[in-house]
């Protein structure tokens, strides 16, 4: 399927509208030709004539004429701008739901500001031509091929004249729409780059004032902005060289009919009134003349912009729904890793990783920032796809399992904490928005979070900024972590979720955390042994491979990595009874 063929495939269920809107502008383009004839009747038969008995009712004919082609330009107008505002929502609304079927490799390749240009700029092309530029180039086509008629019809030799210019129209037409579509992918393709810039800019903003770059960054938008206006006056060039074309073309129609017509009626070869009906036909030449340079803009603009949202939307993700998915509404959390290792862009990140979960138990995972501890759990998620090997829960293949399925049976607490704009109540109810207010506060009391919600403005209806504006770290962290666990999940992540908190608040999470592992399987990665060493199990990665596994107490006695991380973090020890004593 071609760009515009997947376009138009969101314009048939407008077909019958637009056809019919069509035939309106078509009636309307007739009627056209009945006031320039009047026109000629009033001047050659009332006026020189003297029929004055017939001047009323052509007066009242023009004006019935003039009214019906404004009653009716009014209604396929508004056909064509309800059509194009319905195809728009479908259209954004399928681009969204693609966006949203990408994986996590996709948005590792493709920046915000680039898929924002999608869905606000490019889209607003293609509603601006089903909304106004295809009737525009039907209807300016239309009259101007009727007004050619007419005006054979009345004076075959002063149409040949008018007709010369055709070809140069058709001639500068075409090497506008060659010249203007590469000026308007570069347009594109710098507005991306500045709505990317301005998008990372504002969301990055505490990280501007922070180190004073306010200056460097205008510096750096301005390049942008330099670059925006550069390609927009690049078309712009275009667009001089050849409107004034068919501006002069526009104009020579007129000095042709008042020095050929004229000429022709001063040698009696056609009356007055010949000449005023071709001149009232002028305007059906003259506007299209005038309106092919900007037609042109408009069309390649529209190409430009199905193209560029058409090659986001095809890419297919590389995840996908298995044909015949396995589906389970609740999962034991038994999982198996087994001989599991993952490439990405030809580096390896994991290699023949192998391990046991049983259900219920708690694991551990701590290893050097890049070792491959996230990797383990985005795997899990299958927010990637092993290269080799296998991940099993309760013994069913992941890539087996119906992804909702698998996703909503796992609670995540992320190591980059997303809070959206809304109540706490809202962030922390986000996996289930029809819970209890009793439910979000009990998961809120587990993450250590109530307290500090009660101290707030508005407590739970507190308006949380953008990413968590206005919360420290510890306190994004804990709303993070009571989200993860307003589901109720089989199977609980928490990526280094309490490295922002107190050793004390560090504690009490735990604790309550671990009244829930006879009914969940929780994975826990940290840095901090004290977050890890109550795991059942724990495991120690480095360089994309388990180096370490054990508990603490079987870790220490190594004497390996872990023992050395152990004794960095808590300075000279003995092991006593399991314990430690400070030295």
């Amino acid at each position: 399927m071609t760009a515009m063929q997947w376009f138009f495939s969101f314009l048939k269920k407008y077909r019958a509208k637009l056809i019919f809107a069509t035939v309106l502008v078509t009636i309307t383009c007739i009627i056209a030709i009945v006031n320039p004839q009047i026109s000629g009747i009033i001047v050659d038969d009332i006026i020189e004539g003297g029929n004055r008995e017939i001047l009323p009712v052509m007066m009242i004919i023009m004006i019935a004429t003039t009214l019906l082609r404004a009653v009716l330009k009014y209604w396929f107008l508004y056909i064509f701008e309800k059509s194009s505002q319905g195809m728009l929502f479908s259209l954004r609304d399928y681009v969204y739901r693609r966006l949203l079927e990408q994986d996590f490799t996709f948005y590792n390749k493709n920046r915000t500001g680039d898929l924002m240009s999608r869905q606000t700029g490019d889209m607003d092309a293609i509603r601006h031509f089903v909304a106004f530029v295809i009737y525009s180039i039907y209807e300016n086509s239309l009259l101007f091929i009727i007004a050619l008629i007419m005006i054979f019809v009345v004076d075959w030799r002063l149409a040949l004249c008018m007709i010369a210019v055709l070809p140069i129209t058709a001639w500068a037409t075409a090497k506008q729409l060659k010249a203007v579509k590469p000026a308007f992918f570069n347009i594109r393709h710098h507005f991306s780059s500045l709505n990317t810039f301005v998008q990372e800019n504002v969301s990055g903003n505490r990280v501007v004032k922070a180190f004073a770059k306010e200056d460097y960054e205008i510096e750096k938008f301005n390049k942008e902005n330099d670059g925006y206006r550069e390609a927009e006056l690049g078309a712009a060039e275009i667009w001089k060289k050849y409107v004034p074309i068919f501006e002069f073309l526009a104009n020579i129609l007129s000095i042709i009919l008042y020095l050929v017509g004229g000429i022709m009626v001063v040698n009696g070869q056609m009356s007055l009134g010949k000449l005023v009906t071709v001149s009232g036909y002028l305007w059906m030449l003259n506007n299209p003349l005038r309106q092919a340079g900007w037609l042109a803009n408009d069309y390649q603009r529209f190409v430009t912009s199905v193209e560029k949202v058409y090659t986001t939307v095809i890419v297919e993700p590389s995840i996908r729904e298995p044909e015949n998915a396995v589906t389970k509404r609740h999962f034991m959390g038994d999982i198996v890793f087994s001989h599991v290792s993952y490439n990405a862009d030809d580096e390896v990140i994991l290699k023949d990783i192998n391990f046991h979960v049983k259900p219920g138990q708690t694991v551990g995972i701590i290893g050097a920032t890049g070792s491959g501890k996230s990797t383990l759990m985005n795997l899990l998620c299958r927010f990637y796809d092993v290269t080799d090997g296998e991940v099993k829960i309760d013994g069913i293949n992941l890539k087996d399992l119906d992804l909702y399925s698998l996703r909503d049976n796992i609670g995540m607490a992320m190591q980059d904490v997303f809070l959206f704009s809304d109540t706490v109540e809202g962030n922390i109810a986000y996996a289930r928005p029809n819970c209890s207010f009793e439910e979000v506060q009990t998961v809120a009391k587990i993450a250590n979070a109530h307290n500090f919600i009660l101290q707030m403005p508005d407590g739970y209806d507190t308006i949380v900024g953008e990413r968590g504006v206005g919360l420290s770290g510890g306190q994004k962290q804990r709303i993070s972590l009571a989200r993860a666990l307003i589901k109720n999940p089989s199977i609980i992540i928490l990526d280094d979720t309490t490295s922002a908190v107190d050793m004390e608040t560090e504690t009490q999470i735990q604790n309550e955390i671990g009244s829930l592992n006879s009914k969940h399987t929780v994975f826990v990665i940290a840095h901090r042994i004290s977050s890890i060493k109550d795991a059942d199990q724990i495991l120690v990665v480095d360089n994309g491979t388990i180096i370490e596994s054990g508990n603490h107490e079987e870790l220490l006695e190594k004497q390996g990595y872990y023992y050395t991380v152990f004794h960095h973090q808590y300075g000279d020890f003995d092991i006593m009874n399991g314990g430690v004593k400070v030295g």
